[in-house]
């Protein structure tokens, strides 16, 4: 049982608790595992991954997972981290982003011990009045002790009666489906709690939290977002996902390689001992992105992204030592020539312009035709002026 608690606890950050997680793996019976996902963009990139890589573990501990689709709540609009009110989706939105969720989560869980489950086949039922006893179990000083909740009442920024019962709704999730143990972000601590709380009120067992960490997007700085354009999904072409995960910087390979990578942390403690005696780190960055496309392409497709991508780059042509530089956007992007003169790799807008006409200009390898193309905020991208001059560019 101790191996399998450590297995658990792997890449963690917090366990709540540890005891109660004890005495339930104690009794034998395969324990019910909730994580819930509310589809508010059509894919799934490898930020959520972080949380179905967990899910499959428990798969592989004998347990049963629940893998709850939050369809009703994905029409109020989760308020977590926000600092306004979200959009709520239409309902035609969500249903059509649900059906890619299915589609895509399979190729990292089991489906032979998986429940897929949607929070409208209670939520819808429940009613006005089955609304207003749940609303009644908490009070608005309650829900102000929320971090984000409280920063927006404290600057006087304005919180929808709606969204106070979101956390509500999701832990009356953990009610209905009777949920052991849930996971979720670090940035769900809240929300995880309201279901304990819930199922106590309810006569039920508490369940036990596993927050895991949130996962930088490829710019390093920000949690991975469709929105953000700092993010790489899972559905994404096999070249695609080579490329942006060859471009993440040396410093970020370890957070993806220690949150996402499926190797035994001996090894993966092995190469850090490469790296520190002198190794090429980028020589574990390859490995690692052949790992990640192999999960969700195969074998074949990453090995001919490898192939592909070393040709682009003519086998080893970036120098070792390129600046690695952030960069502000503006109006959500940086104008290309703006990035090179910005970047040092130019002496002049003008200058960019003309290497630009003259295709002297890359960016990930890629040449560039139009002096007006932008890189948006949140991307990182290996930016060449003519076969010497290279930098890799974070656009924030």
């Amino acid at each position: 049982m101790l191996d399998a608690l450590n297995e658990i606890k792997r890449g963690a950050d917090e366990l709540l608790v540890e005891a109660e997680l004890v005495e339930k793996l104690k009794t034998g019976r395969p324990l019910r595992i909730k994580a819930g996902f509310d589809p508010t963009a059509p894919d799934l990139h490898l930020g959520h991954t972080v949380l179905l890589n967990k899910l499959r573990q428990f798969q592989q501990l004998g347990h049963h997972v629940i893998f709850l689709i939050g369809d009703f709540t994905g029409m109020i609009g989760d308020p977590t981290g926000k600092n306004a009110t979200r959009p709520p989706l239409t309902r035609e939105a969500v249903a059509e982003n649900a059906r890619t969720y299915q589609e895509q989560v399979f190729k990292i869980l089991d489906p032979a011990r998986t429940e897929v489950r949607f929070n409208s086949e209670w939520m819808e039922k429940l009613g006005a009045a089955g609304m207003i006893r749940l609303a009644a179990t908490h009070t608005v000083a309650r829900m102000l002790e929320r971090d984000d909740f409280h920063k927006r009442y404290t600057s006087q920024q304005p919180i929808a009666i709606h969204e106070f019962l979101y956390p509500l709704i999701q832990g009356y999730d953990s009610v209905e489906l009777r949920a052991d143990v849930e996971l979720g972000g670090t940035d769900q601590k809240f929300n995880l709690l309201m279901g304990r709380e819930l199922q106590k009120h309810h006569g039920q067992p508490p369940q036990c939290i596993l927050t895991m960490p949130l996962l930088e997007g490829t710019d390093g700085v920000n949690k991975m977002s469709k929105s953000l354009g700092n993010y790489i999904g899972i559905n994404e072409p096999p070249q695609e996902i080579f490329g942006k995960l060859m471009s993440i910087s040396d410093e970020l390979m370890w957070r993806y390689i220690s949150l996402l990578s499926f190797e035994p942390l001996a090894t993966i403690e092995g190469w850090r001992r490469q790296v520190a005696e002198g190794a090429n780190p980028r020589d574990i960055k390859v490995g690692f992105a052949l790992e990640i496309v192999a999960r969700f392409h195969g074998r074949a497709a990453a090995e001919a992204a490898l192939a592909e991508f070393e040709a682009r780059f003519q086998r080893g042509a970036l120098p070792e030592d390129m600046p690695e530089i952030t960069l502000p956007g503006v109006d959500g992007g940086l104008a290309v020539p703006q990035l090179l003169k910005q970047a040092g790799l130019v002496t002049s807008t003008s200058d960019a312009i003309r290497q630009i006409a003259g295709g002297g200009v890359r960016l990930d390898g890629e040449r560039v035709t139009d002096k007006n193309t932008s890189v948006p905020v949140g991307t990182t991208v290996v930016a060449q002026v003519g076969k010497r001059k290279f930098a890799r560019v974070t656009v924030v």
